[in-house]
Order: C-alpha cells, then structure tokens, then sequence
C-alpha cells in the first residue's frame, strides 16, 4: 500500500508546491483537488496549462496522483442543481483521464440542500436512491468512455451509507468501474473499541475485491472525528484485514492539520 493524504490538507494553489509539502511530510501519494491549482474543486473548465503544470510537478516532487475528487450531491432535492454538478464532473473526469489519475472520488449525495455532507430524513425514501441511481449512471458512463474508474464511500449522512449499500449500487448499475473508498470512521457514528472494530471488519468483508482506496480517519468513543491513530478505530486490524483481501490500493489519510501530517504518515508506515 501507498501511504497519501489530501492534497488539500496544505495551503497554497501552486501544486507544485502544495505537492512539495505532501512529500516533505512524508507521504508517497495524494488525493488531489483541483482548488489546489486555484481552481474550484467543481470546475466549469480546467485550462490546459493547468494539466500541464499538474503533471509536471507530479513529476518533479514523485508524488503519486491516486484520486481526484469529483463530489457533488448525486441526491440534491433541486434537479438543475445535480445537472450543475453533473457538467462539472464531466470536466473532472475528462481531467483525471489527462492526468492519468485512475480514480475520481464522488459524493453518493443527500436531501439536504445546503450540505452534501449532512443527513437528511428523506435520503431513507426511496426517490432519493432512484435519483442518485440516475446520476451515477451517468457519471459511469463518462468514466467509461475516459477510462477512469468512480469511487463511492460509504457516509453515515449521504445515500450510501454502509458497505451494504455500496455493493447494492454496484450491483445495480453493472459496471466495474464503480469502486469503494472505505473510511473506517465513517461506518458508525459513535462506538467503543471493540464495537468499531466489528463494524469495521465486517464492512472489509462486505466490500472485498470492490475496494479502491482506503481513507484513514479516526473517531473518539462520543462521535468526535479525529485524527489517524488517536481514536477507537483498529488501524493495525483494518490494514491487515484489507490486505489479507488482496487490497494493495492507496491509504489515504485526511481530516488532521498540517503540523499532525508527519506522525500520522511514520503511524502508518509504521502499520505496513
């Protein structure tokens, strides 16, 4: 596995030398975001320059471009809203292609209308499933004609919320372009030590052979997000349990400040 970290995670809109900064700190890989090139991260166009400058400082730093993210909200109750966000994934995953990033990380969207992040009560009716069905249809079909392959992760507030769900949507949309990132504190909401290492264990099993990418995010025992290694999640049983799956994909880390990003890649390196 490569150890990376959010792109984001630092400052600036440079990326070379947001890309210098992922490897000082001791990361080999990176989720990328194109606000880190001083665009928004759902552009409307992505100049070539832009592409080129990207590249270029991939190449210079070594610095490993695993994902790109893509998200928007797939379930948004305003359906110009989802056309809005489906013409800008169209420009990521046409950028992802050019950059020969193989995976664009998506948003499997919510009801609520000013957060894709926040739960709302009607993601549990089934209209909100068939409308973020439509849009991943569609984004499939762009990541297929690009060559690239579309991440979804299972979120306590989005659509899909466990590792059930996103095999269910694999399974209805038929395509193996379709692929999990697996967060393992964002399968449960609050839990002890032992509670979340089931749950995390359980969600491996479900989504084995679908995995793409793991995400390294801690929670505290009360629900508190918090950074790799300092929470209840068993991050030395979750990495053996993905590995004993076959995964060798990306281990992403997010969610810590800058100052943490150097402990958390020796904790981590330190679990391989």
């Amino acid at each position: 596995m490569q150890v990376g970290i959010f792109a984001k995670t630092f400052a600036g809109t440079d990326p070379l030398g947001v890309l210098g900064a992922v490897r000082d700190s001791g990361y080999a890989a990176t989720q990328f975001n194109l606000a880190c090139c001083g665009l928004p991260s759902m552009p409307d166009a992505v100049p070539d320059a832009t592409v080129a400058a990207t590249r270029a400082a991939s190449k210079a730093t070594g610095i490993s471009l695993v994902a790109l993210s893509g998200t928007y909200n797939m379930a948004h109750p305003d359906i110009s809203v989802r056309q809005t966000g489906f013409r800008q994934l169209a420009v990521v995953i046409r950028t992802a292609a050019e950059l020969a990033i193989p995976l664009v990380t998506l948003c499997t969207g919510t009801r609520h209308a000013s957060d894709q992040w926040a739960h709302h009560p009607d993601n549990a009716d089934p209209s909100a499933w068939a409308d973020m069905a439509e849009e991943m249809s569609k984004a499939l079909a762009l990541a297929e004609e690009h060559g690239v392959n579309l991440g979804i992760e299972p979120e306590q507030a989005n659509i899909v919320t466990s590792a059930a769900d996103a095999r269910r949507l694999i399974e209805e949309m038929g395509s193996k372009r379709l692929r999990i990132v697996l967060d393992p504190a964002n399968l449960f909401e609050s839990a002890t030590p032992a509670e979340a290492r089931i749950i995390v264990a359980q969600a491996v099993d479900t989504a084995a052979g679908h995995i793409a990418m793991a995400h390294a995010k801690d929670r505290h025992a009360d629900g508190r997000f918090a950074t790799a290694g300092t929470g209840v999640v068993d991050f030395r049983d979750f990495i053996a349990r993905l590995t004993s799956t076959g995964f060798d994909g990306p281990l992403v880390t997010h969610g810590l400040s800058v100052a943490e990003a150097p402990d958390v890649a020796a904790f981590l390196k330190g679990l391989l």
